[in-house]
């Protein structure tokens, strides 16, 4: 069966499935396709040469090309490549707002993030930041801030998304990389590598509300739809780890593949699809009960997750 033909099989039965995961391999300059119900890899879509960053929305997938210097937009629905846009030398993560108008893109050798609107890809701003070599650029649950991390940095940069500027910056440890937002966009999480930890941010008040020892060089950050817990994935155990939002504590750490990254979780909180790097797989997890289900083979280097 063609690709295009597998994608409109699996978008068609979304009623009757779940969601998809759409993981990037950066060597494979491909996505793999994900049924998060049966867990089984439908399909994959080749498409630009070496794609990092990653967001979905309802009709689109949009995709960082480090090779071409550009932001990838795909159809959902037949997987085909509906356009590219320049945005810089590098970019690398990729952030969609939740009401699915306007894009934020990384981009580490311009340190600066680029917004855009969406799905047209248009250039709204080119935002400098302070921390050199921006990895993650995340839009706060309301579209009104936008947190940046960035490798060469000890802090997390915070834009204004109307001012289109920088207005603040919070300390952190060396090297933060993976942010995520509570739903209610109370508190961020930001995964410092070098310094071992999760920092625990009042996004009100831009401070430091705790620190959480996390694994060996922990990255990847992903949030319960319900708020409740909070996942971190930590790159040279290999584990991820389940943290408590009430108590800050450690429910759990839970072993996965090799240099696991980024990673994402199903709508209904289920199940985490952690993306690991070096083993050429991703690991799912039951979010519920914190216990590994199974590894899904996809291709080399893969990067994160989205679910759509």
């Amino acid at each position: 069966m063609r690709l295009s033909a597998l994608l409109l099989l699996a978008c068609s039965s979304l009623a009757l499935a779940g969601p998809l995961a759409y993981v990037p391999n950066e060597k494979s300059a491909s996505v793999s396709v994900i049924d998060t119900t049966t867990d089984a890899r439908l399909a994959d879509i080749v498409v630009g040469q070496r794609p990092r960053g990653i967001a979905a929305g309802k009709e689109h997938l949009y995709l960082t090309d480090a090779t071409t210097a550009s932001l990838l937009i795909v159809d959902l629905a037949s997987g085909k490549l509906l356009k590219s846009v320049p945005v810089g030398a590098s970019p690398e993560g990729v952030s969609l707002s939740a009401d699915g108008r306007r894009l934020a893109v990384a981009v580490e050798d311009d340190n600066a993030v680029v917004l855009l609107s969406a799905p047209q890809g248009k250039e709204l701003a080119r935002i400098k930041v302070a921390g050199k070599n921006p990895e993650h650029t995340v839009f706060s649950p309301d579209g009104r801030w936008l947190y940046v991390s960035a490798e060469e940095a000890e802090q997390v940069d915070v834009i204004d998304v109307a001012k289109q500027k920088q207005v603040g910056s919070i300390p952190v440890g060396k090297r933060p990389r993976g942010i995520g937002f509570l739903p209610d966009g109370s508190r961020a999480y930001v995964a410092s590598e070098l310094a071992g930890k999760v920092y625990v941010i009042d996004v009100a008040r831009r401070s430091v509300l705790a620190e959480i020892t996390a694994g060996q060089f922990p990255n990847g950050i992903a949030v319960d739809p319900l708020g409740k817990r909070v996942f971190v994935s930590n790159g040279r155990d290999p584990s991820v780890m389940a943290i408590d939002v009430a108590s800050h504590a450690v429910l759990a750490t839970i072993e996965v593949g090799k240099r696991p990254w980024n990673m994402a979780i199903t709508p209904d909180g289920s199940k985490l699809y952690v993306a690991n790097g070096r083993s050429g797989s991703v690991t799912v997890i039951d979010a519920v009960n914190l216990k590994k289900l199974a590894d899904i083979e996809v291709g080399e280097l893969p990067w994160g997750v989205a679910i759509q």
